[in-house]
């Protein structure tokens, strides 16, 4: 189950320093030419908000935590007051623990907006939940970075469905006095991962699964993976063979990415995914860690703003989807939360001149290695028509099963 636990610990980044990119006209603003290739995946035909109407006095939000501070967890840390003042628009937010819980909140009817991962944005466009956006009426999109525009996981059809909020590398960390030589593949942890056994950590959530497809894309090429997202029943057995047979090296599975901190430093973990924000932080406190992006690339979230089609408060909505994407609000989230801003304007307002370096991101050429959480459908994501792809519900029973 895809949890998101809040990062309470401040911290400085730990990279030399390095002179940011100065971009202009390098084509980081321009729309990638590519909607969904999700042949097949026919969502209902709703139409977007043609033009912004009076503000209707608050906006219902569902929100990783970290998402939406208003200083009530750390009161340095506030940027829901300042957004209240400008528009009239009182935030009320819920926390979800999971994936799959925002997609049941949203489904309510309840709540405006949600802060979707790719695991769960595919179930909302599908059923209906999630309306089509007018990025006309988010003037801060034309800043966004086209890596994150018209993706499989936040468009149909060449429509977007939200808004790009930041994104976020799944990492190889290690542990540099017991890891040795320093692992530059993912077979560390799958057919290597006996070298420490009960020691090595992995996510906790069955769209891990692509991980482990993934690794099996570039090792066993006879099976043809081209998208660690769309599976046919055989590529998908391979992978959940493969993390049956990591199962017994794993010592523990993580959600909390403060225990997995924990964890590395206590040495109870020494080899597994992470992401940079946790080696960071793993550093800082002086454990002996490094984290380091495989050669055959990696998973990735990509996590967006998308309104409900039964909002109550769409004006209000828009005007926040806007709001968290500006450069300074945009800026001051991902370095709450830990992640690379959506918002190329925003490596120009962080408080740390070396954050968007640490998480590359201004290096477009870094995120093509990335391979961005997507719901799994039947419909296959890779163009595939003449087999079907197994769906994300056959993702979680196995996942169940591989976890014990």
């Amino acid at each position: 189950m895809f949890s998101r636990s809040l990062f309470t610990k401040s911290f400085r980044a730990t990279a030399a320093v390095c002179s940011l990119l100065l971009v202009s006209g390098c084509g980081l603003f321009a729309d990638s030419s590519d909607s969904s290739s999700s042949n097949g995946f026919n969502p209902p035909d709703l139409k977007a908000q043609s033009k912004l109407g009076t503000p209707e006095g608050q906006v219902n939000l569902i929100n990783w935590a970290g998402y939406v501070e208003d200083g009530s967890t750390d009161p340095k840390v506030d940027w829901v007051t300042p957004f209240e003042k400008q528009t009239g628009c009182r935030v009320n937010s819920k926390v979800a623990a999971s994936s799959d819980e925002m997609v049941k909140l949203m489904k309510s009817g309840a709540y405006d907006a949600a802060s979707a991962s790719g695991d769960a944005s595919l179930r909302l466009i599908a059923s209906g939940e999630a309306a089509p956006v007018n990025t006309d009426l988010v003037p801060n999109y034309k800043d966004v970075f086209f890596g994150l525009k018209k993706q499989d996981w936040n468009s149909y059809n060449g429509t977007m469905y939200g808004i790009p909020h930041g994104r976020g590398a799944n990492l190889l960390m290690y542990n540099t006095q017991e890891v040795s030589p320093a692992p530059t593949s993912w077979s560390a942890v799958f057919d290597d991962a006996s070298k420490h056994k009960g020691h090595v950590t992995a996510y906790d959530s069955p769209i891990y699964i692509a991980d482990a497809a993934l690794y099996l894309s570039e090792t066993k090429p006879g099976l043809h993976i081209r998208n660690p997202y769309a599976l046919d029943q055989q590529q998908f057995d391979a992978a959940v063979d493969l993390l049956k047979k990591q199962r017994p090296n794993v010592g523990e599975y993580w959600g909390d990415y403060l225990k997995e901190v924990s964890a590395f430093k206590s040495g109870d973990s020494v080899v597994g995914t992470t992401w940079q924000v946790i080696a960071n932080l793993a550093a800082s406190e002086g454990a002996k860690v490094k984290a380091v992006l495989p050669q055959e690339g990696a998973t990735g979230w990509s996590d967006t703003w998308m309104i409900s089609a039964k909002a109550k408060h769409p004006n209000c909505a828009y005007k926040w989807m806007n709001w968290v994407i500006s450069p300074k609000v945009n800026a001051q989230i991902a370095e709450y939360f830990g992640e690379a801003p959506a918002n190329i304007k925003s490596c120009d307002e962080t408080s740390d001149p070396t954050f968007c370096d640490t998480f590359h991101a201004m290096d477009e050429s870094y995120w093509k290695d990335i391979a961005f959480w997507t719901t799994p459908i039947e419909q296959c994501l890779d163009g595939r028509t003449n087999v079907k792809c197994v769906p994300y519900s056959d993702w979680v029973q196995a996942w169940s099963e591989i976890r014990g």
